[in-house]
């Protein structure tokens, strides 16, 4: 530990006994006492090639110096942890998962414990292999609020991959909140410990609020099914990670009945072009937030989608101006779109044309900010009267976006494609060229004064 790994042996720690690689490393001596396995720890790596026998030796060296770290400064770490994670490591080397002992008690695994064995047996049943590969080590118990951790962190770490750090942020607090209801109802408790009676005390919690005895519901029944899914959800990926996907989910069948949701209401076309779009109603809306809506109007886009459009995805210079709906693939800056079906090309006409005009490089000031540019949109439409009802918001633009394109004759393919919704059909050609839309979209382009852009 705390070697320059510079100057080391490439071959550090292997011997080749009887044509086959193995693994030995004396036990340092400040840990000897508390390490059953001094004054070696030994370990065989099946297997005669060099450069797999030094992979397999890296993840043995690195779980032993885990371990002896956790030795060396017990009290500050958790050592029954990190002797599990070494454990875990050191099953990984020699081609296999690491299951507590109670998986082998199934019988679906008895094909495995079998290979297990053989290699204990040819291994010459050293305990430091033996306990880990048939599971005889103790896993430890793990708290939601760290299981929370491990699932976001390890189980579904991929998921997160092509997010922006705005889009994990809104993951991960839909579901923390799961956490931490559950936290606040019944304690830090560790997932083991979790039974159907601390399930339903979250049950009970939003029963109270969706259906109360006396008063009126304080939640949605989404709510409610939103925190029991979460927690539904990672119980069921935990003790899958952990080989133990068996285990019955205390969650499960917990919910609530969801009637038809209400969505949102569009805004008449009428109110659009006569009151939105007078001139002077929008003109104290900074630049940059006023040509995102007046390239809404015309586009049915989500407003995440427009604020986050990179420059070379406002095509401008082409035959038929458009725009590129489609996730921002940088590396060091991604960002999802909602679903496959989202990536689509938008021709832009109308307002929506002159607005794109006004900012082709796109829309900076709300890049990565979507959740600013809604708040600023609805606090301004509300502000200055400019949406008919309560119930109106920014996104009922794009329903009426869609209003218009049905009231209009737009075939109902073209209005999914444009909309970014599925196609209920196997898909064939392109959806039609982009100056077909075109022509489709100039038939219900809103008349505008100039002076609004």
């Amino acid at each position: 530990m705390g070697r320059n790994r510079t100057r080391i042996d490439p071959d550090r720690y292997l011997t080749l006994r009887q044509g086959n690689y193995h693994y030995k490393r004396r036990v340092p001596v400040t840990v000897a006492h508390l390490d059953e396995r001094a004054p070696h720890v030994r370990a065989s790596l099946k297997t005669d090639d060099r450069a797999l026998a030094r992979r397999k030796r890296d993840l043995l060296e690195a779980a032993d110096d885990a371990l002896w770290a956790s030795l060396i400064t017990k009290g500050v770490t958790d050592p029954a942890r990190r002797r599990y994670e070494a454990a875990v490591k050191r099953v990984e080397a020699l081609d296999f998962t690491f299951h507590g002992a109670a998986y082998f008690e199934q019988p679906e695994a008895f094909d495995d414990l079998m290979d297990r064995i053989r290699v204990v047996l040819a291994g010459g049943n050293e305990q430091q292999i033996t306990d880990p590969l048939l599971g005889a080590v103790e896993v430890p118990k793990t708290t939601v609020s760290k299981a929370f951790d491990i699932y976001c962190g390890e189980i579904v770490a991929d998921e997160l991959i092509g997010k922006s750090q705005v889009q994990k942020d809104q993951w991960k607090k839909v579901k923390r909140r799961a956490v931490n209801n559950f936290i606040k109802l019944n304690g830090d408790l560790a997932m083991e410990e979790i039974t159907i009676d601390h399930a339903k005390k979250v049950y009970r919690h939003w029963l109270a609020r969706i259906a109360p005895k006396e008063g009126s519901a304080t939640a949605g029944a989404s709510s409610g099914n939103r925190d029991l899914g979460n927690m539904r959800v990672l119980y069921e990926a935990y003790f899958k990670y952990q080989g133990d996907a068996r285990r019955e989910n205390p969650f499960d069948g917990l919910g609530f009945s969801l009637k038809k949701k209400r969505s949102r209401p569009p805004i008449p076309t009428e109110w659009i072009r006569d009151t939105v779009m007078k001139p002077g109603n929008l003109a104290t809306l900074n630049d940059e937030a006023r040509g995102i809506l007046l390239i809404l109007i015309e586009t049915g886009a989500r407003p995440s989608e427009i604020c986050n459009l990179e420059p070379h995805a406002i095509r401008l210079s082409n035959k038929v101006p458009h725009l590129s709906i489609e996730p921002r693939e940088d590396p060091d800056n991604p960002r999802e779109i909602k679903t496959e079906s989202s990536r689509r090309l938008v021709p832009l006409v109308g307002v929506a044309l002159e607005a794109a005009k006004r900012h082709p490089a796109g829309f900076p000031r709300y890049r990565n900010r979507e959740n600013d540019l809604s708040a600023t949109l609805n606090h301004f439409l509300r502000a200055n009267a400019l949406l008919p009802t309560k119930l109106h918001t920014v996104y009922s633009f794009r329903h009426s976006f869609e209003d218009r394109m049905k009231e209009g004759g737009i075939e109902d393919e073209l209005r999914r494609l444009l909309m970014g919704h599925t196609v209920d059909r196997p898909k064939y050609g392109s959806g039609g060229s982009l100056d077909w839309r075109r022509k489709e979209l100039t038939k219900i382009a809103l008349k505008f004064d100039q002076s609004i852009v």
